[in-house]
């Protein structure tokens, strides 16, 4: 079904799973999949997603709470699409590109995310993405293409074969529906190319190469960096070192160092001393003791079970709050940006308290 035109970020995110049916399942390359969702009339104003949002995946498994998040691969004002790709050992992606049917039922949570573009501004975008990072990037540049005729897209998309670039047909005719608004740049590390530019892993040095033969960097409106650690940390610092203005940056991780968050097996903390600490979630306030060393998400969902989450590695975003009194600092964050932090967000799986009191509201 289609859907209205996606609204601003709402003050307060709806945390609730809603049962979806699943409309299609598309297979992309051996192991991934844009598995489609039809959502109720009832439901549509809360699955409008801004282009580069996600949707995180509830899973129960042998009585375990699993969750995962996925980026959204439509363009916006579209029903919701997430792509796949099947992680080794992956409870909930190997389910979603394996087993999944249309017809089949999963929980999922209204979409999520500050990775977004401003559809109602001209721009030169620049995307650079590698692997499953195309699924977010799908989105930005097919929603900014169809906003405006004065805005215009190049995508660098680094994959190792021909055969494992994720929505190969789509990025194609994208190109094709807009050609003179479209570079599309393939990057293959495993297998040779008529241009040796394009041959190669996308590190570095590549990038120094690469960048200034494709874009004119100095008149880049927005640069849109999705995929692995290394190369989304190593783009950042190109750019930075090339002049780009910090706000012009914006980046989305899938894995940390080659590898994805770990699997999500919560145990209670134990109680005890520590901080004292309350959390805020839809409108109402839960305090728990945290005990020294212990992540504000571990301790606190002793006493509010339904607190958001999904890859408790300091990636996804899902536990995002606002530090209303008190300090804490995170462990690490590859999901806030540095204004975001400025004003006080933390990633509640990371943030160890660091006073003796502390307020942190998901509801912010």
């Amino acid at each position: 079904m289609s859907q209205t035109a996606a609204p601003d970020l709402p003050v307060k995110p709806d945390r609730a799973f809603y049962p979806l049916r699943v409309a299609r399942v598309e297979p992309l390359t051996d192991d991934s999949a844009a598995v489609s969702f039809d959502v109720p009339e009832g439901l549509g104003p809360r699955f409008a997603f801004a282009p580069g949002q996600s949707l995180t995946i509830r899973r129960l498994v042998d009585g375990r709470d699993e969750r995962r998040s996925y980026s959204i691969c439509a363009p916006a004002g579209r029903a919701p699409r997430i792509g796949v790709r099947e992680v080794p050992g992956g409870v909930i992606s190997g389910w979603l590109v394996r087993e999944v049917r249309p017809g089949d039922v999963v929980e999922v949570q209204p979409p999520a995310g500050a990775f977004t573009p401003d559809l109602t501004r001209a721009g030169r975008h620049v995307l650079i993405g590698a692997g499953s990072g195309i699924t977010p990037l799908l989105s930005i540049a097919r929603s900014v293409l169809a906003a405006r005729d004065d805005t215009t897209v190049t995508l660098i998309y680094a994959n190792r074969r021909s055969d494992t670039v994720m929505f190969a047909d789509e990025i194609a005719d994208l190109k094709d529906a807009h050609p003179d608004r479209t570079q599309v740049v393939h990057v293959l590390s495993r297998e040779p190319q008529e241009v040796d530019l394009f041959t190669g892993r996308l590190d570095p040095a590549k990038l120094r190469q690469l960048l200034p033969a494709s874009v004119d960097v100095a008149g880049v409106d927005h640069w849109w960096l999705c995929g692995p650690f290394a190369l989304v940390t190593a783009a950042g610092e190109l750019l930075a070192e090339l002049g780009v203005e910090p706000g012009r940056i914006h980046r989305e991780l899938f894995y940390v160092e080659e590898a994805p968050p770990a699997e999500v097996h919560h145990v209670d903390a134990p109680a005890g001393p520590g901080a004292e600490v309350t959390v805020v979630l839809d409108g109402r306030a839960s305090a728990v003791t945290v005990p020294p060393g212990t992540p504000v998400l571990d301790a606190a969902q002793r006493v509010r079970p339904g607190l958001p989450f999904a890859c408790k590695g300091g990636v996804c975003g899902t536990c995002r709050a606002l530090v209303r009194s008190g300090t804490a600092h995170m462990r690490r964050n590859y999901a806030l940006e540095p204004a975001e932090v400025a004003a006080g967000y933390v990633l509640t799986c990371q943030a160890i308290p660091e006073s003796d009191t502390l307020l942190v509201d998901y509801d912010a």
